[in-house]
């Protein structure tokens, strides 16, 4: 029996190599994305290629009606969800916290916090045995930035991650009963494009020195650890925050 998961922010980075490994792994895979359609549905076109299914939901995971949709969407074309990994998050351009405004806070949290929190939500009411269902995995993406601090950087988008890391912290023990583990990744400097909205495309070459490995990682390595988390092989694991960040 195919196992149903929803990779939010699925469409590049990190949450396209998720959506693909996990494609590979024998999952039905529905992946939501903001605005870039054409890279949503190059990864679906990819996973089908090499003999998966994936589907494409626009969704906003800020916007309350959005993540309602983008559940039920997933529920009516892949069926009974399994697995959510909560990918989606945004940062803003590097500065301090002195130059920051009220709207830049609103908005990376709106996506980085609330958006996780409506969507493990809705995966809870679907998957927890208390609800009628058949129990599932939740994993969350944290960051090393949650411990540092991103100072002269994006503190607020630091901040963010360390409420994920609450979240999955006190999620996991609310619905261990329930059939439902609740872990995270913390990935550390990953090859992504997220470096560039930040203000920095070469963030990753600047600060590869000082990690203990003296490189960066790629999303494909970040991905593994999300998948060990929903498999079967990490039945006695929730609650955990997985670094992989090179030993940063």
């Amino acid at each position: 029996m195919a196992r149903n998961l929803l990779v939010t922010g699925g469409s590049r980075g990190i949450g396209a190599a998720i959506a693909r490994l996990a494609a590979v792994r024998g999952y039905a895979v529905c992946l939501s994305y903001h605005t870039d359609r054409s890279a949503a549905e190059a990864v679906v076109a990819d996973i089908a290629s090499h003999g998966g299914t994936a589907v494409a939901v626009q969704a906003d995971v800020a916007v309350e009606s959005d993540v309602l949709r983008l559940f039920a969407e997933c529920d009516a074309r892949l069926g009974p969800l399994d697995a959510l990994v909560n990918n989606a998050g945004i940062l803003a351009r590097q500065m301090r916290v002195d130059e920051m405004d009220a709207a830049r806070l609103s908005r990376v949290f709106a996506t980085n916090i609330t958006g996780a929190f409506l969507c493990a939500r809705e995966a809870v009411r679907r998957m927890s045995t208390g609800h009628g269902g058949r129990g599932g995995a939740i994993v969350n993406l944290s960051s090393r930035a949650a411990r540092i601090g991103s100072p002269g950087e994006y503190v607020d988008y630091a901040a963010s991650k360390a409420a994920i890391d609450t979240l999955t912290l006190g999620l996991a023990k609310e619905v261990a009963t329930e059939g439902i583990r609740v872990n995270g990744v913390a990935p550390g400097l990953i090859e992504t494009e997220i470096h560039a909205s930040g203000g920095e495309p070469g963030r990753v070459a600047r600060l590869a020195p000082g990690v203990p490995m003296q490189r960066g990682g790629t999303p494909e390595e970040v991905a593994r650890a999300v998948l060990w988390l929903l498999s079967d092989e990490a039945s006695y694991t929730t609650g955990a925050i997985l670094d992989v960040a090179g030993g940063r």
